[in-house]
């Protein structure tokens, strides 16, 4: 039992930098767009991570993907980094960091849709049930937001980052299983950064004309939620198992809320919270509906990358 003990602590702990690191991400990047503009914050956060990328890749060495893997992998990063982080940072020039986190966070309900749609698995009553909850959700927050769920509004963006995050994960899903979930994230993080590395002059441009504390969250960006935040949360899968690990990330929303408090002055509404508190049940809803069914037919278990 003893023996036991240290391991568990060291998982929890592992789960704790998790959310934090996570959790932390949609303040950071609201306080860093009060002087960057979306996408070159984007491409300034992703050319840190991809620095510790290739020192990753240069010290583990993992095997270099096939060349059709090596294809679905920059469209995982053109979708997964490029796209979410753009469409996330636009949106967040006008939705509060709190708000955002729980439009983001009902990203698993879009990856079971979609894995319905692409991968033929199943989709029941409850899952259903829990899809309309959860956009009832999205819709109270949004309705307390500029402009709404209007086309091209901040909560329609942000919306669709969660999009793009699902189609990322049902992308994604063959590859674990080849290169494994570290290998998977570096492969793909380095091909986001890519991506985004055209709008890197506009944000060597913008950065000496940044306050210290906006250069310290963008490396804080690029070094907590993508390279620690997923390394431990990599460590808190292999203790707990998808199944149980999954369900601490419901605390992600909460803790960005409780985080965007002091650091920016953001105190959510009570329809902000009510609506929530939906979409969140909507998501549980959801994860009940594909544990019920066998591991085959049950959505995507790949974790997501971080915000």
């Amino acid at each position: 039992m003893s023996s036991r003990a240290p391991q568990a602590l060291r998982a929890y702990a592992a789960v704790a930098v998790t959310i934090l690191s996570w959790a932390s991400a949609f303040p950071a990047i609201r306080l860093a767009l009060r002087e960057l503009q979306p996408v070159p914050l984007a491409a300034a956060r992703f050319a840190v991570a991809a620095l510790l990328v290739l020192g990753w890749l240069a010290w583990r060495r993992p095997p270099l993907p096939a060349l059709p893997d090596l294809l679905r992998f920059a469209l995982c990063g053109l979708i997964g980094i490029a796209a979410y982080n753009i469409l996330l940072n636009t949106g967040q020039r006008s939705v509060a960091a709190g708000a955002a986190s729980f439009i983001v966070n009902t990203a698993p309900i879009l990856t079971a849709l979609l894995a319905r749609l692409v991968l033929g698995e199943r989709f029941g009553v409850r899952g259903w049930a829990g899809t309309l909850v959860s956009f009832a959700g999205i819709a109270l927050i949004a309705s307390a937001q500029p402009g709404g769920l209007a086309f091209g509004a901040g909560a329609s963006l942000v919306l669709g980052s969660a999009l793009c995050m699902a189609c990322y994960v049902v992308l994604q899903k063959p590859l674990v299983a080849r290169y494994g979930a570290l290998a998977c994230t570096a492969w793909t993080l380095l091909a986001g950064a890519l991506w985004l590395s055209p709008w890197l002059p506009e944000a060597t441009a913008e950065l000496p004309g940044a306050g210290m504390v906006t250069i310290t969250t963008v490396v804080g960006l690029g070094v907590l939620p993508a390279a620690i935040g997923y390394a431990t949360w990599t460590y808190a899968l292999g203790h707990f198992g998808a199944a149980r690990a999954t369900n601490f990330l419901y605390l992600v929303p909460p803790v960005a809320t409780a985080i965007a408090l002091p650091l920016l002055g953001e105190l959510p509404g009570p329809q902000t919270l009510l609506g929530g508190a939906i979409a969140i049940a909507g998501v549980v809803l959801v994860n009940m509906r594909s544990r019920t069914v066998p591991q085959a037919s049950a959505a995507p278990a790949t974790p997501r990358l971080p915000s």
